[in-house]
């Protein structure tokens, strides 16, 4: 921004004759390639730049706490910069409104340098900041740069002191500087391991004996639950609530009640894992039972049986996972089931 000769400090600030401009989120990562460059004894790591851009991007918001200046070099992009952070303190006399800033990070690109870019921006800052009401400011300089912020105000305090303690790993992972590991989402997502989500229904009739369909597909799990695989996007008990209308012809009506989940490991056949949600379906009349329509290309049959005289009639763990699922209902414990698909 240019200055404003009609306001307080104006006057001094239009015979520096710089382009004083407010930062704006969209410097963040500018400022922080300054801050790693000039300031810090160690430059930051390409993942360091990136987390600490997105965190000062966002501070520097109109509602954040930080406030910068900077001057563009003439082919654009900033070379100066004067960075500060506001906070709370308890209310003094000398500040009434309980805040302070400390001046974070005062750079210049070494080709500007000596030509008044850090006395602009750290004036522009400190004026910006005093507009704001706030009389306390907080930084650290070298014996060097002190001349130019005793110009501006500031003094020294034999009661500062300054201690920066790590924890051993912390002081590890700094000496290691790890390597990059931010990989682009669609690479990450590719690294996953993939699974197939399924629900299922655990219907009974008014004695409590399991409902099970026998599949004309399926040889290797003859009977199993309502349900089947999720479609993309859809959730997990609007799934369940259509399978079960594709599957027998019933609407269920909920609320939804989680029993159990149940996770398969691969397999030979099943290259991927398996992660099944089981709801409980509720209680059936006979009369309901003998309305269930069944889909002809999936079941040819809805038979009930008391939970023992399953176990002959399945895979064991199959017979587990129903075990397992019934014991949930009767105890209202949710089950945890990792074995299904076992032999």
């Amino acid at each position: 921004m240019h200055a404003d000769p009609t306001s307080p400090h104006g006057e001094r600030r239009a015979a520096e004759k710089f382009l004083v401009r407010a930062a704006v989120p969209q410097d963040a990562a500018a400022i922080i390639q300054l801050r790693s460059a000039y300031i810090l004894s160690t430059p930051l790591s390409a993942q360091w730049i990136r987390r600490c851009a997105d965190e000062l991007a966002v501070r520097l918001m109109p509602d954040g706490d930080a406030r910068a200046f900077v001057i563009d070099s003439p082919t654009g992009g900033p070379v100066a910069c004067a960075l500060g952070l506001i906070h709370p303190v308890l209310a003094a006399p000398s500040y009434p409104h309980g805040l302070a800033a400390r001046v974070q990070m005062v750079a210049t690109h070494p080709e500007y340098r000596r030509r008044g870019y850090a006395r602009a921006v750290v004036g522009t800052l400190v004026d910006h900041l005093a507009d704001e009401h706030i009389t306390l400011f907080e930084l650290h300089t070298s014996a060097e740069a002190a001349p130019l912020y005793r110009e501006l105000g500031f003094s020294g305090s034999p009661a500062l002191m300054r201690m920066t303690r790590h924890s051993e790993c912390a002081v590890a992972a700094h000496d290691a500087q790890p390597e990059e590991t931010w990989v682009p989402p669609e690479q990450y997502a590719q690294s996953l391991p993939k699974a197939v989500a399924f629900v299922c229904l655990y219907v009974t009739d008014e004695e409590d004996r399991p409902l099970q369909l026998h599949s004309v597909y399926s040889p290797s799990h003859p009977w199993h639950m309502i349900g089947g695989a999720m479609d993309l996007g859809e959730r997990p008990w609007d799934a369940a609530v259509r399978e079960c209308r594709e599957e027998t012809g019933m609407s269920v009506k909920g609320p939804p009640r989680l029993l159990a989940t149940v996770y398969g490991q691969p397999g030979a056949q099943r290259p991927y894992s398996t992660l099944q949600l089981v709801f409980d379906g509720g209680r059936l009349t006979a009369e309901q039972i003998r309305a269930i329509t069944l889909d002809a290309r999936e079941h040819d049959e809805a038979r009930v049986l008391p939970l023992q005289l399953w176990q002959p009639l399945m895979p064991k763990g199959d017979f587990a996972r129903l075990r397992a699922v019934e014991e949930a209902r009767r105890t209202g414990v949710a089950a945890y089931v990792d074995s299904w698909g076992n032999a």
